[in-house]
């Protein structure tokens, strides 16, 4: 199915599940996302973060109910009781945003937004919180607001006011809960540095993000990941804020602390307006890569030497499915 091709609504999920060890089970979860006849255009899956992030694409109905089962296997098969990993998680299926990409606004995925997290809280008996463009508060806009103290902390406080859940019952069981939300587009992007040294990389992410006065629309954490400090990044808004620039960023306060960098990392896909140097010239006129020397370019600009054209988003759209 080429998505580029369609006529109707499209959306964009990127499910973060807390499961990255156990291929059975995050082939199950892959597998559930297809039942419903809903494109998967990409899988990550890390060891170190112990963590799965699916991209997947279509019309909202099959998105929506390929979510829904995707949900309802992790907490089947995720226990939050067991769970280790560098990333922040408050459930087992730990956050599902939706966002328009086509003829679709992003009010209109806040509304599906809630209707998932209200099907999702009532069938799965899972508490449910709403954030970003979905949210029924200010407070909760923040998804690392929403996440806060984790699900250990969860499991003590779900009973305050504030940690009331939107849908769901107010109890914590090992798949803690889900987290449902509507945003724009969003580039997961990590940078290792060449040191074990973490409080570097947390010295670093501290310096750039936005909440602290950095760049605008950073999201940062300083983690270690399999022995290697890593700055590990959500870039809310890639216009304001691009990959090149936050790169850039990270080499000249790395420099301060005699790092230098490694290489980098995408998770999930990326916007071809994000990436330098890829001309107009250089893609199809339903937007698959043609030019891989401009590719190849970006990649090293960006220092992302697994860079491919499936990992652009208007590529994998314009792609027939494969199996993933």
């Amino acid at each position: 199915m080429n998505l580029a091709a369609d006529s109707s609504p499209i959306i964009e999920a990127v499910p973060n599940f807390s499961e990255g060890r156990r291929g059975d089970v995050i082939d199950e979860l892959a597998a559930a996302v297809r039942t419903s006849g809903a494109r998967l255009l990409h899988r990550t899956s890390d060891a170190h973060h112990n963590r799965t992030v699916l991209t997947v694409a279509g019309a909202p109905e099959p998105v929506l109910q390929g979510l829904f089962s995707a949900v309802e296997a992790a907490i089947a098969r995720i226990d939050l009781r067991r769970h280790q990993g560098v990333h922040p998680r408050l459930g087992a299926a730990d956050v599902v945003p939706l966002t328009p990409l086509r003829d679709i606004q992003l009010a209109d995925c806040a509304r599906l937004a809630r209707q998932l997290g209200r099907r999702i809280g009532d069938e799965l008996d899972v508490p449910v919180y709403l954030y970003g463009a979905a949210a029924t508060s200010v407070e909760r806009r923040n998804l690392a607001d929403v996440r806060r103290g984790e699900y250990e902390a969860l499991r003590r406080e779900i009973h305050n006011p504030r940690r009331q859940p939107d849908f769901g019952p107010a109890k914590v069981g090992p798949a803690g809960a889900v987290i449902v939300g509507a945003r724009p587009i969003l580039i997961a992007f990590n940078v290792f540095l060449r040191t074990a040294d973490v409080a570097v990389a947390r010295a670093i992410a501290s310096r750039i993000r936005e909440r602290d006065g950095g760049l605008p629309g950073v999201r940062a954490l300083g983690l270690l990941v399999g022995g290697q400090a890593q700055v590990s990044m959500n870039l809310v808004d890639y216009r304001a804020t691009s990959p090149v620039a936050v790169v850039d960023a990270i080499r000249q306060r790395a420099a301060a602390h005699s790092v230098a960098l490694d290489r980098s990392e995408l998770i999930g896909l990326i916007p071809r307006d994000a990436l330098p140097g890829i001309e107009d010239a250089a893609v199809t006129s339903e937007g698959r890569i043609r030019s891989l020397a401009s590719l190849a370019a970006a990649a090293e600009e960006l220092l992302l030497p697994d860079l491919t054209p499936d990992r652009v988003l208007e590529h994998a759209l314009a792609t027939p499915s494969e199996h993933l």
